[in-house]
């Protein structure tokens, strides 16, 4: 006579499925990695290249903190800090350099005058465009042949995961 499987049990046949349904997923995340690393190396590549263009010795790190007061219009120390996840004294040495440059100015809150806002000047806006020109578009052509849907399918992809949630149907 055979005793029945308690409730909720898997059947024996279930355990190597499942087993090679983690071995497939530990390597598509292994892949996926391997991707971002790649795709890492060619950001850093770019940003050694901006950094170059816009003033020629400027370190990348330095060229970030350029791009991320550009993007914000006008942010503090601790905002560009917190946002590039950077020690405080490392971002204000980059933003320092950035203004010994003329490419950023500090100027007063007007809500408290004891903040410094910090914001690209014109100088500093027309050297980002210069050295932004030879890759504008490139993510454009590498994505011409590409279905719209699939774009913003990916675009949602890449916000869950930077945000550590599973994608939205």
């Amino acid at each position: 006579m055979t005793t029945p499987d308690p409730v909720g049990a898997a059947p024996a046949s279930a355990a190597p499925t499942d087993a090679r349904q983690e071995d497939a997923r530990q390597q598509a995340v292994r892949g996926l990695e391997a991707a971002f690393g790649e795709l890492m190396t060619e950001l850093r590549r770019m940003y050694v290249q901006f950094a170059e263009a816009v003033s020629p010795g400027m370190l990348p790190g330095t060229y970030k903190v350029l791009s991320v007061i550009q993007r914000a219009g006008s942010v503090t120390v601790s905002g560009i800090a917190e946002h590039m996840t950077a020690d405080k004294g490392q971002v204000s040495r980059a933003v320092s350099e950035l203004e010994e440059l003329g490419l950023v100015a500090r100027t007063a809150d007007p809500d408290d005058g004891r903040i410094k806002l910090i914001a690209v000047t014109d100088e500093g806006q027309r050297r980002l465009d210069r050295a932004r020109q030879p890759y504008e578009g490139r993510l454009y052509d590498v994505l011409a042949d590409w279905p719209i849907e699939s774009i913003e399918q990916f675009t949602g992809l890449l916000h869950a995961l930077a945000r550590g949630q599973a994608p939205k149907d």
